[in-house]
């Protein structure tokens, strides 16, 4: 097995535990549509109730990020270098990779991601927000 490989079934394995104890790291994937993730944010939890200390973002336009063993490998070492102990992770795709506010306005609809506007991003079924 390859080592960015290796990184994957870490991280995979860390996940279906569940959050066992602190601190936690958090990994979300973000795409155009609901086939494609082009985005993944990583954040590190450090004790219960708090927010996230760490966020990082890794970005792959042209392929689907949750198959880059490279960006896992990435996400991997950080996730080890700040000790984490539990992994939170959806495989599906949470939403647009755009940032409300930032890259288009707040309350509004990313004009880059037609497929988002009125679905639910847990569920990604139209007519709920």
């Amino acid at each position: 097995m390859k080592p960015d490989q290796r990184a994957r079934k870490w991280i995979a394995k860390k996940a279906k535990l569940g959050v066992r104890s602190y601190p936690v790291g958090t990994i979300a994937f973000y795409g155009p549509d609901g086939l494609r993730a082009t985005k993944v944010a990583v954040g590190i939890v450090p004790a219960p109730q708090s927010e996230a200390t760490i966020l990082r973002r890794w970005f792959d336009e042209t392929s689907d990020v949750r198959r880059n063993d490279t960006v896992f490998a990435e996400i991997a070492g950080l996730l080890r270098g700040h000790g984490v102990h539990s992994v939170a992770m959806v495989d599906g795709i949470l939403g647009c990779p755009h940032e409300e506010g930032i890259d288009y306005p707040e309350g509004g609809t990313c004009p880059n991601c037609p497929y988002w506007a009125g679905r639910d991003r847990w569920t990604g079924e139209l007519g709920r927000n």
